[in-house]
């Protein structure tokens, strides 16, 4: 792919392509759809009747594979950029301490959530009632916080971050991902 050419938004189905990491924001964009797509399954697993192993499987890679890692860019990366780059009217530390509420839910249930899937693998049986409801409130957290980002912190970090500030962003989540840094470039800020 030429730098030049644009990358075509995926639907969700598979990890986001690591070409979006040269544009940091609409990287973390992409992996809310990647959240949308597995918050839809798991919507699926949890009115199933039958273990559904291919769902089961694809949520399981999801969270052993992604989410921490997604969640780790925001913390880490995204949201202390936003609080150093925000004004007072922008009123940012509350929107993050919020979105920060339902990463932190999810985290706890994760453990959880985990064990019921795979014990639903290993064993070949359907979840619990509770076990449904567990997974339910799972996928309720990790939806608030994608939406919430969505609509109040990608347009803020779009408007406040810098040029510096994405290059940053991009190569500490190209780092933790184990990838190459991009090339710089001279352009000016």
């Amino acid at each position: 792919m030429k730098p030049s050419e644009p990358v075509l938004r995926g639907c969700g189905d598979k990890p986001t392509s690591p070409s979006l990491l040269a544009n940091p924001l609409d990287f973390i964009s992409e992996e809310h759809l990647r959240e949308r797509q597995i918050c839809a399954v798991i919507d699926g697993l949890t009115m199933a009747d039958a273990v559904d192993r291919s769902a089961t499987t694809s949520v399981l890679r999801f969270l052993n594979e992604e989410l921490n890692v997604h969640l780790r860019d925001e913390a880490e990366d995204l949201f202390p950029l936003l609080s150093r780059r925000c004004t007072q009217e922008d009123a940012i530390e509350g929107a993050i301490e919020r979105i920060r509420a339902d990463q932190d839910e999810a985290m706890r249930l994760l453990p959880e959530v985990r064990a019921m899937l795979v014990g639903c693998l290993d064993l070949g049986v359907s979840l619990t009632a509770e076990e449904r409801t567990v997974l339910a409130r799972f996928a309720g957290h990790v939806r608030r916080h994608f939406v919430a980002e969505n609509a109040i912190l990608l347009p803020i970090a779009r408007a406040r971050l810098t040029r510096a500030d994405l290059r940053t962003l991009s190569k500490h989540m190209r780092t933790r991902r184990g990838l190459p840094e991009l090339a710089e470039t001279t352009d000016a800020e």
